[in-house]
């Protein structure tokens, strides 16, 4: 689980070098294989949050606890072990309209399958288990018949998958997405939202989406907003029995969790 207290990082603007807190005092908590989606517009804050989160920047002051160990103060040497072993990682694309993009982590020349086997090297698997792996999880993302693809050869929402399976090969204890659906349009961009819809239902991994897609925020067992620094829960709605017409009635309630935080 992820236990997020009091996270501050603070950044020098201006001649008179004064601090301006890109994070101010965030915290959440966020359960075993529970799911968390954080709204907010792509910038410092969020990209700050997802780095502190994956373990690659340390706050300037607060405590990031990833099941029971605190990120913000463990040795490099260990944090670069919980990298590789238990956070998986997925960026989306630039934005509607964006050019179509080898997504990060991802070798164009590599297969698929070489991609996500890739992920696994860390961990000293064998080749053989790293490769049955690998088409495991592109089988889950719906890519089992394009696994000695190379990236050039798929379109950007098959490129995404591949992306994602990376992400998902080892395990991981946590999965982080940077704006997944972001740069897709049509179907690719409803068939990624439905494919994290079905890994937050069916899988045991705790994940944390940043988005501003309203179709991945409907799907969100939990959504807050990050503004100014500042995370907050939003209204989520919330589903009633049907009413007598037999539709469906909603209700918008506040999320907030048992530790008083979002």
């Amino acid at each position: 689980m992820y236990h997020l207290t009091g996270v501050t990082t603070c950044c020098r603007s201006g001649r008179d070098g004064d601090g301006v807190r890109v994070l101010d005092e965030v915290g959440f908590f966020v359960e075993d294989g529970g799911t968390l989606v954080v709204r907010g517009p792509a910038g410092p804050g969020m990209s700050t949050l997802l780095r502190i989160l994956g373990g690659l920047e340390r706050p300037s002051r607060g405590s990031v606890v990833l099941n029971g160990t605190d990120l913000a103060v463990v040795t490099e040497c260990r944090l670069a072990r919980i990298r590789a072993e238990a956070i998986g990682t997925v960026a989306g694309g630039g934005g509607a309209g964006a050019a179509p993009s080898v997504p990060a982590g991802l070798s164009p020349g590599l297969t698929a399958r070489q991609n996500v086997a890739g992920a696994l090297v860390p961990l000293r698997l064998r080749p053989a288990d790293r490769r049955e792996l690998a088409g495991e999880a592109l089988a889950e993302v719906g890519l089992g018949d394009r696994s000695e693809a190379y990236p050039g050869e798929l379109d950007e929402g098959a490129r995404r998958r591949v992306a994602l399976a990376r992400a998902l090969v080892k395990r991981p204890a946590v999965l982080l997405a940077d704006r997944p659906t972001d740069g897709l349009a049509g179907d690719a961009r409803a068939g990624m939202a439905e494919l994290f819809a079905r890994l937050w239902s069916e899988r045991r991994v705790s994940c944390i989406v940043a988005t501003e897609d309203e179709a991945l925020v409907r799907r969100a067992p939990r959504l807050v907003t990050l503004s100014q620094g500042r995370v907050t829960a939003a209204p989520r709605r919330r589903r009633q029995p049907a009413t007598a017409a037999g539709g469906p009635d909603t209700g918008a309630v506040e999320g907030r969790d048992d530790h008083g935080e979002v």
